[in-house]
């Protein structure tokens, strides 16, 4: 499955964008700082992980490319280095 057609992946690029729009209305709206600043920290991680999941989705299929069909172990491998990449 290429990334465009990843209902996930557009599903939760849509929602980020979404809510970046409310944020724009905030800003119009004067809302506070803080309420601002809490938003766009809310957008920031959502875009964060959506990365994540398109790294981590990337590699694992050009790896099933480069090896052939990975074993269960492999898999919960390739979940485990996702999860330490979040840290880099």
């Amino acid at each position: 499955m290429s990334h465009a057609s990843d209902k996930a992946m557009v599903n939760r690029l849509r929602r980020a964008n979404g809510h970046l729009a409310k944020i724009a209305s905030m800003v119009e709206e004067n809302r506070s700082a803080l309420e601002i600043a809490q938003q766009l920290q809310a957008v920031i991680a959502a875009l964060t992980k959506a990365r994540g999941a398109l790294v981590a989705h990337h590699i694992e299929h050009h790896l099933e490319e480069a090896v052939g069909e990975l074993t269960p172990e492999t898999r919960q491998t390739l979940v485990q280095l996702s999860e330490i990449a979040k840290y880099l």
